[in-house]
Formats: structure tokens, sequence, C-alpha cells
């Protein structure tokens, strides 16, 4: 039976999720499967591997043949190495010790390749959202002045439409009314002439002695 390692796709549609599965090469491609050694995960930035290692070098040094996409994967997390070096040292190329010390060696030199892709990555995102702010920021603020300048202008607008409507209510000024001449004062009475003396009465001239006597 030939093994091959390969992938089974999982997860929702437009994001998938993968199994790394060894399974038998005429199967299907999501149907039965031997062992699952591993899972890729590409949604995230970086993609996220997770390989059993000593599962997956064990079906290399079996025979197991790969999918072009579970070579990449596995050459990327080492195992392809791993097994190229225990290869050479079934040939007599190098010692056990030494297939494993260039395997750390190499190891190390790739998580530190991963560590500082990471933090580019991480500086990257961080730049990116510090400018995405700063240019929200300035959206944010010319909209608050495009208000504010309208505002300022609709109040302007109701202020002299107010006044204007006042001034149109507002009854013509009157005239100041002319002030009232005091009510003439009336003359006094004319001094009523002081009631005329009342020409003494005439005394009447004395009966002449003797009256008239007639001449004798």
């Amino acid at each position: 039976m030939a093994t091959r390692l390969r992938l089974q796709r999982h997860g929702k549609k437009g994001k998938p999720f993968y199994h790394i599965v060894a399974a038998d090469s005429r199967s299907k491609r999501d149907g039965r499967f031997i062992e699952k050694v591993g899972t890729y995960n590409p949604n995230t930035n970086p993609a996220t591997i997770d390989v059993v290692h000593d599962r997956a070098l064990y079906w290399l040094q079996v025979g197991a043949e790969m999918s072009h996409t579970a070579r990449a994967i596995l050459k990327y997390k080492g195992v392809v190495y791993h097994s190229h070096l225990l290869n050479g040292v079934k040939k007599g190329a190098l010692t056990e010790e030494q297939a494993q010390a260039k395997f750390e060696e190499w190891l190390r030199d790739k998580e530190g390749k991963v560590a500082q892709k990471s933090s580019k990555l991480s500086a990257a995102a961080e730049e990116a959202r510090i400018k995405a702010l700063a240019r929200e920021k300035e959206v944010n603020d010319a909209r608050a002045k495009e208000i504010a300048g309208k505002q300022a202008e609709l109040a302007a607008e109701a202020a002299a439409a107010q006044a204007e409507a006042e001034a149109a209510a507002a009854p013509a000024e009157e005239a100041p009314a002319a002030e009232e001449a005091p009510a003439a004062e009336e003359a006094p009475a004319a001094e009523e002439a002081p009631a005329a003396e009342e020409a003494p009465a005439e005394e009447e001239k004395p009966a002449e002695e003797g009256g008239d006597e007639k001449e004798g």
C-alpha cells in the first residue's frame, strides 16, 4: 500500500483549515486516513503550522510520498532536512550525533529567522495601525471643522432671519406724541367790578322852611 502525506481540507467556506495526514494514496482527498500528523492554518500571518515531528519523520523514513503542499510545509518545519540527515547516517556519510548537531543548528537558525520575521511583521502592523489612526484623526478633525463651520453659518443665518423678522413685525416708530400744551388756565373770571356803591339816596332836601309860601 502506497502511503502519501497530504492535506485534508476542513474549516468554513472562504476560511480553509487543513489537517496534514498520512493516507492511502488511492483514497479520496477528504476520505479516510491512517494518521494525522499536523495542521496548517493559512488564515493567519504568518501561517500557523503544527507538525508532530517524530511521526511525520517516521512516515518519510518508511517511504511515504508527499503532495507538493505537504512537502513545502514539512520542508519549512525541518522534517525533510532531518530525514535527509538520517538517510546520510544510514549511508555512513555522518554519524547520528553529527546529524543531530546539524539538525539542531538548522533549527536554531530557522527559529531565529522566524522570530525576526514575526518581529518585522509586528512592527509593520504597529506602524500601519499608527498611520491608520493618524489618518482617521485627520479625517475626524477635518469633518469636525467642516461641521463647526456649517453650524456657525447656520447660526448666523438664523440670527439674521430673526433680526429681519423682528424688524418686520415691530410697528413703525411712532413720533413722540406732541406734548400736550397744558390746558390753558382758565382766565380768572373778570374780577367783577365791585358793585357800584349805591349812590347814597338823595337826601331829601329839607323842606324849605315854611314851605313855599305863597307870595303874598
